[in-house]
């Protein structure tokens, strides 16, 4: 899955709002804004995740479902 940079909307592959900016700052000349709240709450599942073994592709896909049931919650 892709996250989109920004937290807009529905990007091209309808992937869920990914929150926008984990890090958000406040400088005008920052050109990169860093990863998106999903991509930061995918790694943090991610870690919880990946102590139960070595099932890559399977963990990753549990993290970003985590994350975007997160980001559910928090629309509510």
């Amino acid at each position: 899955m892709e996250a989109t940079c920004g937290g807009s909307g529905m990007s091209e592959n309808k992937t869920p709002t990914d929150g926008g900016a984990a890090f958000p700052v406040a400088h005008s000349y920052l050109i990169q804004p860093g990863m998106s709240l999903r991509d930061y709450l995918a790694a943090k599942a991610m870690q919880a995740l990946a102590q139960g073994g070595n099932y890559f592709d399977a963990t990753a896909r549990q993290a970003y479902m985590i994350a975007d049931a997160m980001l559910r919650e928090r629309e509510k």
